[in-house]
């Protein structure tokens, strides 16, 4: 149920944005609107003010905008209010802002996440350092070792973690070339990764690797040898008894072996570093210093409205990319069709963010909101790109084209996304394992 009230909302959300963007700019250049709906098919309820009739229809995959005069098949009197006596110039606005609504609902959305601040691992935004990886790491396997720096991926540098990561999610199952530099010196690395999980993502845990992460104290059990030693919620384990880049797990190991015996903390605290001498004691069976840990270092930023709009731009860049890059994929081979994603799978999602809360839910609808308004501003007729692209053409050859060439490159457009459509629910059906077993030849 949770799945379906949040799949709902995101959806409802970006379809009813994207449509009052059409709506808006229509009723703006002074074209007459007959009907604005959300969903398709037969309309569940409805009411009429003025000449638009506002509805909600039984389907709710998307929503429209008819306007008057819209196809040159309707009844048409030649009236200053219809949408084909409007000039090309005016007819793009209309058609453009429909996407331009999700774009700027993206970056309005996700600057509304950024400004409430949330914790994020530290290593994200440090060199991508390697600092340990298990045995069935693929990253291993090709040859890569503790200590070694990853400077690009196929070309393109990767300064970050974030940046690796974003660079490496949609590559399951596809070569990858990885420049290594180690001891000074850079060497290239091939690696074929597979995904994790039923959407078939790289990450950390699929390249069984970990950066350099340092345990931090996240709360402190009052009267027990870590709050009597003088530490701090927030500090950062940087060093335990002389030894450096330790694990969480590793930390814990050093304390139980530390009963009644001082040991020296390096620590961070506000960015300085300095050391705290603690003496691990028994409580309740277990040799402890009272310290909840995380297993790595957390960093918050708490922006200003301004710096939180930079940011969600930024963010929104790195998606556009990402999707630019996975849409590109698809053409070379590079990307699986099984990343693809249908309504099945965003409810999915949806359910699964909105039980962690409201920063997920947004988080998601935003990425979602960039994809819709990428996806509408592709070349295909049928979608809103598509019909300013044949638009473009017409004032190219500056002549219209006849309605059996639009007929055509419509029902071009429309095979094209009926596939599109029947890839992405066929990999919806696949994730679901009891549909999935039914499938021999999988």
């Amino acid at each position: 149920m949770t799945s379906i009230l949040a799949f709902v909302f995101v959806l409802g959300v970006l379809i009813f944005v994207h449509e009052l963007g059409h709506f808006l700019m229509a009723r703006r250049i002074g074209v007459r609107v007959l009907t604005f709906s959300l969903g398709f098919g037969p309309k569940l309820v409805g009411m009429r003010r003025g000449d638009t009739e506002y509805c909600i229809s039984a389907i709710p995959l998307g929503g429209y905008v008819k306007m008057a005069g819209e196809n040159p098949d309707d009844a048409r009197t030649g009236a200053s209010d219809e949408f084909l006596s409007k000039s090309k110039w005016q007819r793009f606005q209309v058609l453009v802002m429909g996407p331009v609504m999700n774009l700027v609902l993206a970056v309005v959305v996700m600057a509304i996440v950024l400004y409430q601040g949330a914790p994020s691992p530290a290593f994200l935004e440090q060199p991508v350092v390697v600092g340990s990886t298990s045995s069935e790491s693929p990253m291993k396997a090709a040859g890569i070792q503790p200590g070694d720096r990853i400077l690009s991926v196929d070309g393109d540098p990767v300064p970050t973690w974030e940046d690796f990561l974003n660079a490496m999610v949609s590559k399951s199952k596809q070569r990858a070339l990885l420049r290594v530099e180690r001891d000074g010196k850079a060497f290239d690395v091939t690696l074929v990764p597979s995904g994790a999980g039923k959407y078939d993502v790289v990450n950390l845990d699929s390249l069984a690797v970990l950066p350099i992460m340092h345990p931090q104290i996240s709360s402190l059990q009052p009267d027990a040898p870590g709050a009597e030693a003088g530490l701090h919620p927030g500090d950062v384990v940087m060093a335990a008894g002389g030894e450096n880049g330790i694990s969480r797990d590793r930390l814990v190991e050093i304390i139980k072996g530390h009963e009644g015996k001082p040991l020296v903390l390096d620590i961070k605290r506000n960015g300085v570093n300095q050391q705290v001498t603690v003496t691990p004691r028994r409580i309740g069976g277990t040799v402890i210093i009272g310290a909840q840990l995380s297993g790595a270092e957390q960093r918050t930023i708490e922006p200003g409205p301004i710096q939180a709009v930079k940011m969600s731009l930024d963010q929104n860049w790195t998606w556009a990319k990402m999707i630019v890059q996975t849409l590109g994929g698809l053409f070379t081979r590079h990307t699986s069709v099984k990343q693809l994603m249908g309504p099945v799978a965003i409810a999915d999602l949806s359910g699964m963010a909105a039980e962690q809360g409201f920063v997920p839910l947004f988080s998601l609808m935003a990425m979602i909101s960039l994809n819709l308004g990428l996806l509408n501003l592709m070349p295909i007729p049928v979608l809103d790109g598509g019909h300013i692209a044949i638009l473009a053409l017409e004032g190219v050859s500056r002549r219209d084209f006849s309605m059996k060439v639009k007929e055509k490159m419509l029902l071009a457009g429309f095979v094209l996304l009926l596939m599109l459509m029947v890839t992405v629910i066929y990999n919806d059906l696949t994730r679901i394992q009891w549909i999935e077993r039914l499938m021999p030849w999988r």
